[in-house]
């Protein structure tokens, strides 16, 4: 395995130069921890770079790049649109294209700084390090409207490390907003993912809000701007401001989950009053059965954005169950076991569900325990030794009736 500083000096023995560019010099600076480290070589050819090091594997169709020990290794290089959408492009590469030229055509400034391996010296021509400190997000040049994907990695880079985004970047993003459509869904669940495990992702959409593209691929999050409620209960203003304040809760409170688990609740509380967006304006500020109307909007914007089913399943669980899950106490028995027994065997779970609705009105009680507690104690052995039977419908039936016997006392009904 070839040290950096190894690889770094072959390169220089034979005309180039290696820096560390992008995320990872970001990163650096930022002094947060990255794990992908990507490098960019002047002054060598494609050729010449494959000869110098034959253990490096080739990847990558459009512009192929060398991995080593799982770096990544770029040739400099230069693009010029030739269409539209993300990949039209047409790539230029010569030994003779400099550091600068190759950071020109980034998206931001800060990710258009590099360091050189050797020498450690920081080239940054767009005034990135400056940008870091003041907290900002801002095109590199106009060359920024090129490729439309960069809407989306703006407003995600902007979650991720909560900054804002410079007014002309934010019109340069609206510039592009009819190409938006011409990016795979796939391309977009990717960029909303991450934004969804971000510290912050309500900031991914509210820079989409500001740059006036939000109705295009999160049409069904745009509609809750503007969705009135009743100010006794939410003074924060409509649905959308709402669904925003429930998602940062939520994603405080599961910050030590793992990332599968992150998503699936995340979304749950995106997704949550999603129905909200679908009421008569007549009908303001009450939104009735938006809980019912939630769960077709969530299908749709799943598919149209080609969401793992597990997501879609956890988006309208957290629509359907949401208000009953406010009124646990306020339940009859029955209807208690029944919600417990529903929510259990979802992929949302009591624990997602209660997150969610603790988000939503905390002034609600908490059911998790009590729900698990219940389904725990009154369970298929309890019955077979209780009654002696065997699973069936009976089986089945006696079950059901075990747990609001045990609810009810357990509540004292």
């Amino acid at each position: 395995m070839k040290s950096i500083i190894e690889i770094a000096t072959k390169i220089k023995n034979n005309g180039g130069k290696l820096f560390l560019v992008g995320g990872a010099i970001r990163d650096e600076l930022l002094r947060i921890e990255n794990h992908d480290e990507d490098y960019c070589v002047t002054g060598i050819s494609f050729d010449e770079f494959k000869n110098l090091f034959p253990e490096a594997n080739i990847r990558g169709k459009d512009f192929p790049v060398f991995d080593i020990d799982g770096k990544e290794f770029a040739i400099a290089r230069k693009e010029r649109k030739i269409g539209i959408g993300h990949n039209s492009f047409d790539i230029e590469t010569d030994k003779t294209i400099s550091i600068e030229e190759d950071l020109a055509r980034r998206d931001i400034t800060i990710n258009a700084i590099a360091k050189d391996v050797l020498t450690k010296e920081i080239i940054d021509p767009y005034g990135g390090q400056k940008d870091l400190q003041k907290k900002q997000i801002k095109a590199v040049t106009e060359h920024f409207k090129e490729d439309p994907l960069r809407v989306y990695r703006v407003a995600r880079f902007a979650a991720k490390l909560k900054f804002s985004v410079e007014e002309k970047t934010l019109e340069m993003m609206h510039d592009i907003k009819q190409e938006l459509n011409s990016i795979s869904a796939e391309r977009v669940y990717t960029e909303f993912s991450k934004a969804l495990l971000t510290e912050k992702p309500s900031i991914f959409f509210d820079i989409l809000k500001q740059s006036n593209v939000l109705d295009v691929h999160f049409k069904e999050v745009y509609n809750l701007i503007g969705a009135l409620q009743p100010k006794k209960y939410h003074p924060e203003g409509d649905a959308y401001n709402h669904t925003m304040i429930v998602l940062d809760k939520v994603s405080e409170y599961t910050k030590n989950y793992c990332d599968e688990r992150k998503l699936e609740i995340r979304f749950g509380a995106l997704a949550h009053d999603l129905g909200k967006g679908e009421t008569p304006k007549e009908e303001y500020p009450h939104h009735y059965l938006h809980e019912v109307r939630g769960e077709e909007v969530v299908r749709k914007f799943g598919k149209n954005l080609k969401m793992p089913n597990r997501l879609i399943k956890c988006g309208k669980t957290a629509c359907k169950e949401h208000m009953r899950g406010g009124i646990f106490y306020n339940m009859k028995p029955n209807k208690v076991v029944q919600f417990l027994e529903r929510v259990d065997k979802s992929v949302l779970g009591l624990n997602g569900l209660q997150l969610i609705v603790k988000a939503d009105n905390p002034t609600s009680k908490e059911f998790e325990d009590l729900g698990k507690k219940c389904l725990d104690v009154i369970n298929g052995d309890y019955i077979k030794e209780k009654y002696g039977l065997k699973e069936s419908i009976e089986f089945g039936q006696m079950l059901h009736q075990e747990r609001v016997a045990w609810v009810k006392n357990s509540l004292s009904i």
